[in-house]
């Protein structure tokens, strides 16, 4: 396969005589720390020990809001790559996730790669993310990616692309109902699997600490203690929602000016944000 890059200013590549436009990496300021170990074994995963050897595709895997997105941008970062990430949904189709063809002003069709086409053609790392959403039929049209073969097919822009040497990919998974199974097929070859805990106490204070360094200790102590009980009974409320409970009950107590109480609002948060379910933590 042969196709040339435009300068680094343009975001236009040509394929075989087809031109498609590419995306732009994503920039965020998300930064680990959480458990070494999970970054070292993700890290691990995307090495390459010798001239024969490949990268391989690792699935994240825990609760929603544990930080797997987190987790798998920051390595990838840590490895001076950029970064793509596709929002995996219920809808996702398979040229969504290669290459879309879409109407231009002129009336014409134009082609447009995925983000996960961009990471492939530029060597960049794909996060594929919340990817048991999809369905069978998006995941078919990447088998031949995720195995030795290493490229895609769109049948939309007859062309078969193959990925830069240099490209990394790993999807994030959900333990959650509202997800499909992932056909076997596909299963095999997202290995290996990362499992993502809830942190520990002294971890999440850390977390939270970083995200939301304005907040008062007494705030951020409160929170981590909801948080911690809420996991030893197996609930599913994340460091997410703590961020979240934080951050709303910094605002009530400011805006009160001292004027009310600050167990009392610390409740209320916890109610606005995940419900009355969630008080029985509080105490």
């Amino acid at each position: 396969m042969s196709y040339s890059l435009p300068s680094e200013h343009e975001s236009r590549i040509n394929i075989q005589g087809v031109e498609i436009a590419l995306g732009f990496p994503d920039e965020f300021a998300f930064q680990w720390i959480g458990q070494r170990d999970v970054m070292d074994q993700l890290l691990a995963a995307w090495m390459v020990v010798d001239k024969d050897d490949l990268p391989l595709n690792p699935r994240i895997v825990g609760k929603p809001g544990v930080g797997k997105t987190t987790l798998a941008y920051a390595a990838a970062k840590s490895l001076d790559k950029d970064v793509y990430i596709f929002q995996c949904t219920m809808d996702t189709r398979p040229e969504d996730l290669l290459i879309t063809p879409v109407v231009d002003k002129t009336g014409g069709i134009r082609y447009v790669g995925s983000s996960l086409v961009t990471a492939m053609i530029k060597g960049g790392v794909c996060i594929l993310d919340e990817a048991n959403r999809m369905s069978e039929k998006a995941w078919a049209s990447l088998a031949p990616l995720l195995d030795t073969r290493r490229y895609i097919e769109s049948i939309i822009a007859g062309l078969k692309v193959s990925a830069h040497p240099e490209f990394r990919i790993c999807v994030t998974l959900n333990e959650d109902a509202s997800t499909f199974e992932i056909p076997e097929y596909i299963h095999s070859r997202l290995q290996p699997q990362i499992y993502l805990d809830f942190p520990e106490a002294e971890e999440e204070k850390r977390i939270l600490r970083e995200n939301l360094p304005f907040i008062d200790e007494h705030i951020m102590d409160y929170v981590v203690n909801f948080l911690q009980k809420a996991h030893g009974n197996n609930e599913n409320y994340t460091i997410r929602d703590g961020i979240n409970i934080a951050r709303y009950a910094a605002k009530r107590i400011k805006s009160l000016k001292g004027k009310g109480n600050v167990e009392n609002l610390l409740r209320q948060a916890v109610v606005m944000t995940l419900g009355d379910e969630a008080l029985m933590y509080t105490s």
